[in-house]
């Protein structure tokens, strides 16, 4: 049973081993502001992308951010709410509201914190590469496909739940092109892919959102209309809206008594916890195997070693208390973690400064936000989706990978984009255990020994017949590889079976074993098997295998078993 504790503040504790100094605090705090900058507008946009305001974002970095980055296991990690999860979160904002997306966040903490008590931080070795690389480029697809919209500035004609649905409705609401959107979108896609050539240093999307809300300003001046942010979300103070997002922090509200989908506060019910419960599974799995991965990459470029059960306990509780203030799914993000590595972060103290700029840019620029064109963000989300589904990896990967693996990546891929991640990475993992089965199962094998390659063999009469299994001898290969020991003619009374090269059996080759013995006494024919492991023979004890005079032995090599073949035959001819 797997020892329950909390490995708490894993990474503060790697970080004062390593000794901290000015030049690492220096280096956190130059990282903390850079990953700050790019996590507003990517906060505010993924907010928006699972049907929530864009403030909800904002607060997820507020709260979830540095509570991981104190009680986690990565020192360089950096949560967030993430593009993978759109997939997941957006049919239940639709379907259950805010209040049903935050208590179905809250229950992904509790599993993700049971996850990490239960020392799953190696959850991510068990989910194949294909498998990942699948869902992920299918996200990546899904997200680029529902940024269109708002991209062209698209009126459509009615909602969809499915993506079928919304590329019909996209289709359909092609007249509706808005000129002003399109060009904002165009120049903001344009920055984004020619600002990083020519000064990387400075965030490529501050610079394109900047662009793009100055060009909304001179559109607007000559009668081009282009949708911002203020005209599509505002919030009450005393009872008066207000464009844009709130300058002020959030307070504490329990999920169950904010609005469901149809405006009414969520009734917490069993029911009610029912439904969410899949989803939130999906949403614990989906951040163990996003922030193990990040904390993964982040070891590759720091040459540090993160805490994988530390990290899943810090996520959790990222995720447990940022719905009590407004905050989404958190996670890792991989590419503002490449940031801060890059920026010469040091210890956790840069995801926490990382927070602190947002709350700075909540308390002070949040009026400014008003301004932002809705296609600029849904550029930056387009190019944040492009990134993701990594096409070329996909490519290469499609070009030289076994031909399983392929039908594992494009299966995931397809499922993904056509009906939810959740059934995706189902079928994935099914078929990659399959798949798998099969491979081990065609590494096993039967054989007789050829007496003329076996010294200790040569003069063994016709009575004695000799085979070898190799590999492992498990539900998928036990009947194929111990239905040959029944292939041999008649006048054979000793059987030997050299088990040297089976390092594991399972109970489908103990009871497959079971009925060749069953067999042979039948026949009058006695097994001795050579060369077993001590943990094969102690297998074979406990199911009650056990030796028998003039039917079955256990020997350690071939040439006790030829001395075992040779004493039976004098001892009892009619063996």
């Amino acid at each position: 049973m797997p020892r329950l504790s909390l490995p708490l503040f894993a990474a503060w504790r790697q970080t004062l081993r390593a000794g901290y100094s000015w030049k690492a605090l220096r280096g956190d705090l130059s990282a903390g502001l850079t990953v700050g900058i790019i996590a507003i507008p990517l906060a505010m946009a993924l907010a928006i992308a699972v049907g929530a305001a864009p403030q909800h974002g904002l607060y997820t970095v507020l709260i979830a951010a540095p509570l991981i980055a104190l009680f986690g296991g990565s020192r360089f990690n950096i949560s967030g709410p993430t593009a993978a999860f759109v997939v997941i979160l957006l049919p239940i904002t639709q379907q259950h509201g805010l209040g049903g997306l935050l208590l179905c966040t809250l229950m992904a903490g509790i599993i993700l914190i049971g996850l990490g008590l239960l020392r799953a931080g190696r959850l991510i070795e068990f989910v194949p590469y294909p498998v990942t690389l699948g869902f992920t480029a299918g996200i990546g697809i899904v997200i680029a496909i529902l940024q269109i919209k708002d991209l062209l500035g698209l009126t459509l004609p009615g909602s969809a739940q499915h993506l079928t649905e919304t590329l019909v409705l996209l289709v359909r609401g092609l007249p509706s092109l808005s000129l002003g959107d399109s060009l904002v979108a165009l120049c903001t896609l344009a920055t984004l892919l020619i600002w990083p050539r020519l000064l990387p240093r400075i965030p490529a999307h501050l610079i394109a959102l900047t662009l793009g809300a100055l060009l909304t300003l001179a559109l607007e001046h000559f009668g081009l209309h282009v949708a911002t942010l203020g005209e599509r979300f505002s919030y009450d103070l005393d009872g008066i809206a207000h464009p844009g997002i709130p300058p002020f922090l959030p307070s504490l509200a329990l999920p169950w008594n904010l609005p469901g989908a149809d405006g009414q506060p969520l009734q917490l019910s069993f029911e009610l916890i029912r439904q969410l419960l899949a989803p939130a599974f999906a949403i614990a799995m989906l951040g163990a195997i996003e922030s193990l991965l990040c904390a993964v990459v982040a070891d590759g470029m720091s040459g540090s070693k993160h805490d994988p059960n530390a990290e899943l306990i810090g996520q959790g509780l990222g995720n447990l208390l940022a719905p009590l203030f407004g905050g989404i799914t958190a996670t890792a993000a991989i590419a503002r973690t490449a940031a801060n590595v890059r920026g010469g972060a040091f210890s956790p103290l840069a995801a926490i400064i990382h927070a602190g700029v947002v709350l700075a840019a909540i308390l002070l620029l949040a009026p400014l936000f008003s301004y932002l064109p809705m296609a600029a963000l849904a550029a930056l989300l387009l190019m944040v989706a492009w990134n993701m589904s990594e096409p070329k990896h996909v490519l290469h990967t499609l070009r030289i990978a076994p031909r399983g693996d392929v039908l594992v990546l494009l299966t995931c891929l397809v499922l993904t984009v056509v009906f939810d991640m959740v059934l995706a990475v189902a079928v994935g993992l099914l078929l990659a255990a399959g798949l798998f089965i099969k491979r081990m199962s065609e590494l096993t094998d039967t054989a007789a020994l050829d007496r003329q390659q076996r010294q200790s063999l040569l003069d063994l009469p016709e009575a004695v017949m000799a085979y070898t299994i190799r590999g492992p001898l498990f539900f998928g290969a036990a009947e194929k590889a111990l239905s040959v020991l029944r292939r041999f003619s008649t006048g054979v009374q000793v059987v030997i079976v050299d088990i040297s090269a089976v390092p594991l059996l399972d109970m489908t080759a103990i009871a497959a074993l079971d009925n060749v013995l069953r067999d042979y006494r039948q026949q009058g024919i006695a097994l001795i098997l050579s060369g077993a492991t001590a943990q094969v023979r102690l297998q074979l004890r406990r199911a009650g295998v056990q030796r028998h005079k003039g039917e079955l032995a256990y020997v350690r090599n071939l040439p006790q078993a030829r001395q075992k073949a040779l004493r039976w035959l004098e001892e009892s001819p009619q063996v």
